[in-house]
């Protein structure tokens, strides 16, 4: 929990002191320590065991040919236009070459994922609420510093020291919620930590100008106790609900449908927040108009500014309505964030319905096994 906590701050001195591209150094040094590391004191297999299935090479590289393309297509789509022969051809690539994994994961005797895992239903609404956490977690994780950085005017450095604190709760969130996850049902937990983020959403949604930094790194942190609620309840429940033989691919599809639901949902909200931005402007622009009294006033105001600055008269006016398009796009781009924010609140608490569907399945599993346990010892008496 350390590497959200300073990550993002260790980045934003890079960006400061260097440049963008130094970010991506970041992770070179720990990559060789944990190689070495891994070598000197992980165990090792001396023989290759007999039942050992084979990696699914097919599955995987279909796999990743699918989200690479699609997740191309998403980030590109609104610069070349979503209905441009590229973009749509990028999008059939991606819909042909999932539909072939599916196939081979049915076919394939040892599949990379199991789909019948997605059979169980309560898993599958289990798989639900962990793409919504993933989305959640990593789209906040974007928005914010994002938020800071070309509203606020704040260095690289201050955005990662915004997102330090909410790293720091997650240390003391989790070890709470493992106890209480041990003690309390999942559902419980699952709804009460996306109850939380969702409040923290939307209090973020509030978010303008002149927040303060505080107001901001408490809002995350608070996301974060959400969060650490979630994750050690959301995987033992929705393992709950698996057959004993499902149990290892279901773990492996919780972790999978989580980062799936990180990428996409960055990505989506990268495409609301230009999108947005583009209809808050030109709706704040149609109300820039000749009849429009405070318009006019700060135009006559701002033209009177430009003479006393010198400027040419017949250059003032033009530059009047250049100045109040600069500050009607930073309110645009202020409402598009507050609606990143309240799209991420509401689906986090369309979330609820798939965590009350699992709680639901994993209640009437413990009423049948404390059932089965009752006929057992009446058979035995």
């Amino acid at each position: 929990m350390l590497a959200p906590a300073l990550g993002p701050w260790i980045g934003g001195v890079l960006m400061d002191a260097f440049n963008w591209r130094f970010v991506f150094y970041l992770g070179l040094p720990f990559a060789v320590i944990g190689i070495v590391t891994s070598y000197l004191f992980l165990p090792t297999v001396r023989a290759e065991r007999k039942d050992a299935p084979k990696f699914d090479f097919v599955g995987f590289a279909f796999l990743c040919v699918s989200l690479a393309i699609c997740l191309n297509a998403m980030s590109n789509g609104q610069r070349d236009g979503w209905t441009s022969d590229p973009i749509l051809l990028q999008f059939a690539i991606a819909f042909i070459t999932l539909v072939a994994f599916i196939v081979w994961e049915k076919r394939t005797p040892k599949p990379l994922l199991d789909l019948r895992l997605f059979a169980v239903f309560p898993f599958a609404a289990a798989s639900i609420v962990s793409f919504v956490i993933g989305a959640g977690l990593f789209g906040s994780t974007y928005l914010l510093p994002l938020f800071v950085q070309t509203i606020q005017g704040l260095t690289p450095t201050d955005a990662g020291l915004l997102l330090m604190p909410s790293g720091f709760v997650l240390v003391v969130i989790f070890p709470i919620a493992g106890r209480l996850s041990d003690r309390l049902q999942p559902g419980l937990l699952i709804g009460g930590g996306l109850v939380v983020f969702c409040y923290a959403c939307w209090l973020t949604a509030s978010a303008e100008i002149n927040t303060s930094f505080w107001d901001l790194a408490y809002w995350t942190a608070l996301t974060r106790v959400g969060l650490g609620l979630l994750f050690p309840a959301l995987t033992a429940g929705s393992l709950r609900v698996l057959p004993r033989e499902l149990l290892a691919q279901g773990s492996g599809a919780v972790n999978f449908t989580r980062q799936l639901g990180g990428a996409l949902g960055t990505n989506l909200l990268a495409v609301i927040l230009e999108r947005r931005t583009a209809f808050h402007a030109d709706a704040l622009m149609t109300t820039q108009t000749w009849d429009n009294y405070t318009t006019m006033d700060y135009v006559t105001r701002m033209t009177r500014i430009m003479a006393e600055a010198g400027l040419p008269a017949w250059q003032q006016l033009d530059a009047a309505f250049l100045y109040v398009n600069q500050v009607v796009l930073p309110q645009a781009a202020t409402m598009a964030y507050r609606d990143g924010f309240l799209i991420t609140a509401a689906v986090f608490a369309f979330a609820l319905l798939p965590t009350w569907i699992l709680q639901r399945a994993i209640s009437r599993a413990a009423r049948a096994a404390v059932l089965k346990a009752a006929r057992a010892v009446a058979v035995a008496a």
